[in-house]
């Protein structure tokens, strides 16, 4: 056997137990060449600066090297460091946090100009059909009937719209469908209400044609078919235009409505056609009736309300009415602008002040586009501009899906006007916008319904 091995100093462990000193060529073959390597790392960091000046953590740097494809060999050999972790810690020091603004993207509530001016002229025109056969009949004898039939028709034509707007979401032939089912309904039960104080006399068959025509533009305003609407009420356009120069008769002053409601009807069977025998959606179950109720109570509310300073100043109402198409374009600016707020608030309190300033905005633009309509057709100016605001209003709160409160307040604000004088009327208007006001800057005045 050997013996044991010898340890001294100067004998043959010299060779291998002893620490050698490492002179200048040793190191340079074992430690990195740091210079370049810091050149690297700079270039680095100068190349995906703009990835990683928003970051706040080196971990979303480590992520993004990674998804750079960077590996383990590669940050080793070429950049100095023993791991993605430690580079991407040198690369978060090197770059300064930046935090840019994202690029402007398109306003998605841009409105269609053309189709709200349109809508607007379409709510008007019909009342043409008035004034052609004014000659031909008493209609103040009649206007109970015919005002009980138009109230029950706006009712019932707010919340089928309603709904057939919501089936519209499942799909169109389930909202034609809706359409197909509820519009005749409607025109009936309106017929039925005016019936009544009409003793079943011929003013019955007014009321009819009223309620008939008022369910099929309904129809076409919900499919988005208006200017096929327009074509139809061409003849009434076309009669009253020359009424200044021209006496058409009776047979044309009967027949020119008569054409327009039976050209109404075949466009509107037309479209119906088309919704119908499109294909069915899958998916989720009709929604319940009841969430279309408030609604109709609403559109029963606006048309009392607008019945009650109609009494005092007949034009005033059509101005009322042309101005709906300007106040569904506001609307949609109200949306594109309440979205831009959002961006720009940092806080929920920065939110609520800049909603209210658009909120400002847009309604202080509906009311002076109203108020020379209200001058030059010699209207109160103190009434009618608080009932186009509460109108306004509680579109908006209806069109975020908020249809209770604003039904409640201006069925409450009807029946006030009811039984005020009617030189009182700015007082149930006044209060109606002013709670409607509220509302919204409650129920809007906060992030969540414009996400």
């Amino acid at each position: 056997m050997s013996g044991p091995m010898a340890l001294e100093p100067g004998g043959t462990e010299q060779d291998t137990l002893a620490l050698r000193l490492a002179d200048d060529t040793t190191m340079a073959l074992r430690l990195p060449d740091r210079g370049t390597h810091r050149a690297e790392v700079d270039g680095l960091a100068a190349e995906l600066a703009d990835r990683i000046g928003p970051s706040v953590h080196p971990y979303e740097v480590a992520a993004l090297l990674e998804s750079e494809g960077l590996t383990a060999a590669v940050v080793k050999e070429r950049y100095g460091h023993r791991d993605i972790f430690t580079l991407a810690s040198a690369l978060y020091e090197r770059v300064p946090r930046a935090f840019p603004e994202p690029a402007p993207t398109a306003d998605p509530w841009r409105p269609d100009h053309v189709r709200c001016l349109l809508r607007g002229v379409l709510f008007a025109l019909p009342g043409l059909a008035y004034l052609l056969a004014a000659p031909l009949w008493h209609a103040s004898e009649h206007a109970t009937a015919l005002i009980l039939a138009g109230l029950v028709s706006w009712a019932w034509g707010q919340g089928l719209g309603h709904r057939a707007h919501l089936r519209r979401a499942t799909g169109r032939r389930e909202a034609g469908r809706t359409l197909l089912f509820g519009a005749p309904v409607g025109a009936a039960l309106a017929t039925a209400c005016a019936a009544v104080p009409a003793q079943g006399g011929p003013v019955t068959l007014v009321a009819a044609a009223q309620s008939l025509y008022l369910a099929a533009a309904g129809v076409l305003l919900v499919l988005g078919a208006e200017w096929w609407l327009l074509a139809a009420l061409s003849p009434l356009i076309a009669g009253s235009a020359v009424l200044p120069w021209w006496e058409p008769g009776q047979l044309l002053r009967a027949g020119l409505p008569l054409l327009a409601l039976l050209a109404t009807l075949a466009v509107t069977a037309h479209a119906l056609r088309g919704a119908v025998t499109a294909p069915a959606a899958t998916g989720a179950p009709p929604p319940p009736a009841h969430r279309s109720l408030p609604y109709g109570l609403f559109g029963l509310a606006a048309g009392i309300l607008v019945l009650l300073e109609g009494r005092r100043h007949p034009y005033a109402v059509i101005a009322l009415t042309v101005s709906m198409g300007p106040a569904e374009w506001l609307l949609y600016r109200y949306r594109g602008l309440s979205v831009g707020a959002l961006r720009a608030a940092a806080t929920p309190l920065g939110f609520l002040w800049r909603s209210a300033g658009v909120l400002a905005l847009c309604l202080l633009a509906y009311l002076l586009l109203l108020l020379p309509a209200a001058l030059l057709t010699d209207s109160d100016p103190v009434a009618l501009l608080p009932l186009a605001a509460a109108l306004w209003t509680a579109l908006l709160l209806q069109a975020f899906g908020t249809a209770w409160p604003p039904a409640a307040i201006c069925l409450t604000a009807a029946a006030w006007a009811a039984l005020a004088p009617q030189d009182q009327l700015a007082l149930p208007y006044g209060a109606a916008a002013l709670c409607l006001t509220l509302c919204v800057l409650r129920t809007l005045g906060r992030p969540a319904p414009h996400v």
